[in-house]
């Protein structure tokens, strides 16, 4: 996305400064994933806000000024039930963050109530960066206004910062011993399933091409918080490969939506009709991106998916089947509001007027790195074994 991002900045001017905040947020991210305890985590985290605020806000619009004050608004209150689910955990764990969690069973007995409570309310803080219902607004109205790798980056990793979040606070604090089977965790299941379907429905209706991008992220995303609340391995390992297989397809998805805005100044769904025809690279890219969303195989997002619907079916009875049709009805969705595209763009008809169409394909800074992303999702989806054991050893390790 950085060396997409030479050549697109160019269309948004002020570089130095683009550059600075995107380097000064890959190494908040780094220290983010370092990051051994609960303060430095939340230092990190309360950072990475701060930092990507000027991304958001890179074109000084009016309307790019209020999406960036409404992620801060959002961000800020998300950041401030977490700090207040850390003051009271501080109390009740000991140490560094550890498989199976760090709470003090002498402490915690006779607090239990309490402490589910407190666990609910951080993870709907760190849900609030992930796009998870009710804090999800901000994604939305932040997508359209910043520059394309600002979006690619906002969906495709500060997204997951949030997962992160509630993936420490699950299993190296909290532990699923504790966690498993109360309530929080069927409440917090059905908040995931509610977000899934729900964005996939808003970016059904959505004609602003990039705001459909945002709220298929609310969705995407929230499969992999569903997949951390079913607490088991098969569930954590559809988890993490959601998280680097949307990864991929939603960096593709923004980075072709900037190329488009970059040669054509296309904004709006209704606008792309004959546009793989102009641009045939960018095109084919989305269309490897949006088939790998949607979950169909040999691409990498059927991968994850699979684990995600198999661990559902096997651990959560009703629940888990529930669950699984909801992400069979969401991968229709997907497939409702991206594949129109790819045909409005192939086949726009005979009507259309080809002769007047000139190609205008991006240089090589901008369709190199589509063309990697694009190979990524199809590599990982036919050889995905490598990735699959690496995931699958890791969930084995963090739950206990």
């Amino acid at each position: 996305v950085g060396i997409y991002a030479f050549e697109y900045i160019k269309h948004e001017g002020k570089e130095e400064r683009f550059f600075t905040f995107y380097t000064m947020t890959t190494g908040v991210l780094v220290g983010l994933c370092f990051a051994a305890n609960v303060p430095t985590f939340y230092l990190f985290y309360e950072m990475m806000t701060l930092i990507t605020v000027p991304l958001v806000i890179h074109s000084e619009t009016k309307e790019a000024i209020s999406a960036g004050l409404k992620y801060l608004g959002y961000s800020v209150f998300g950041a401030g039930l977490v700090l207040l689910g850390f003051f009271f955990v501080n109390a009740y764990s000991v140490g560094d963050f550890a498989s199976g969690g760090t709470l003090d069973q002498a402490l915690v007995a006779g607090n239990e109530p309490l402490l589910l409570v407190i666990y609910f309310v951080m993870v709907i803080g760190f849900g609030c960066k992930a796009g998870m219902f009710p804090l999800h607004a901000w994604l939305p109205t932040a997508h359209p206004v910043a520059p394309a790798p600002a979006s690619a980056v906002l969906s495709g990793i500060i997204t997951k910062a949030g997962v992160l979040g509630i993936i420490r606070i699950t299993y190296f604090v909290f532990g699923t011993e504790f966690l498993g089977g109360t309530w929080v965790q069927t409440v917090l299941l059905i908040l995931a399933l509610l977000t899934v379907f729900m964005g996939s429905m808003l970016a059904y209706k959505e004609r602003l091409l990039k705001k459909r991008l945002a709220y298929s992220t609310v969705s995407q995303v929230s499969y992999v918080i569903f997949g951390l609340m079913l607490m088991s391995p098969a569930g954590l390992t559809g988890a993490l490969l959601q998280v680097a297989f949307h990864a991929v397809a939603k960096n593709i998805l923004f980075l072709s939506a900037g190329s488009i805005i970059y040669k054509t100044d296309r904004t709006y769904v209704d606008q792309l009709r004959g546009i793989g025809k102009q641009m045939p690279i960018v095109m084919w890219c989305f269309t490897i991106a949006s088939l790998s969303l949607v979950g169909i195989p040999p691409l990498a997002g059927f991968v994850s998916k699979w684990f995600l619907a198999t661990g559902a079916l096997a651990d959560f009875g009703v629940l888990g089947t529930v669950g699984a049709a909801v992400l069979l009805v969401s991968a229709l969705l997907t497939a409702g509001y991206l594949l129109p595209i790819m045909a409005a763009a192939f086949f726009p008809g005979t009507d259309y007027g080809y002769a007047e169409m000139e190609k205008r394909e991006p240089n090589g800074l901008m369709t190199v790195p589509l063309s990697l992303f694009s190979a990524a999702a199809v590599v990982l989806g036919i050889f995905p074994t490598g990735l699959i054991n690496f995931f699958q050893s890791l969930a084995g390790q963090i739950i206990k």
